[in-house]
């Protein structure tokens, strides 16, 4: 199977818009470390902590799903050059690896939003218990 120039050329727009997926992400958990913080400091209570142990391997994981998107975007460059140089072997090969940096940051990226997903249902726990003690 031959590949053109074009084919890694398509993965450009799929790949800009995960890696401004993933930078949202990081923005708003940046965002939401920055008021957990103030909030433990204020008044430290252990959901806060659970939250703050999730909020760590969420940044962990956003920063390794972020580095193989970028890794796999950098082999895309790199596979674009050299089928531009005529080296089909090698274009293909430097193709696959991208292919399988993406498809690695996509299942990063599905890990992070169980957690999230786990994180969220901690806070929901949290106010479910606050409510049936005020009755």
């Amino acid at each position: 199977m031959d590949i053109t120039f074009t084919t890694p050329a398509l993965l450009f727009p799929a790949v800009t818009f995960l890696l401004i997926a993933y930078t949202n992400r990081f923005l708003a958990l940046g965002s939401r470390i920055r008021n957990l913080h103030d909030r433990y400091l204020a008044n430290p209570d252990e959901m806060l902590l659970g939250q703050i142990k999730s909020l760590r391997r969420r940044v962990i994981l956003i920063r390794n799903m972020q580095a193989c998107g970028v890794a796999g975007l950098f082999c895309c460059v790199i596979c674009m050059l050299l089928l531009f140089s005529g080296l089909q072997v090698a274009g293909k090969i430097t193709f696959v690896i991208s292919l399988c940096l993406m498809l690695t940051s996509l299942a990063i990226s599905f890990r992070e939003i169980l957690l999230s997903v786990e994180a969220l249902n901690l806070e929901l726990r949290s106010m479910e218990s606050k409510v049936k003690q005020g009755r």
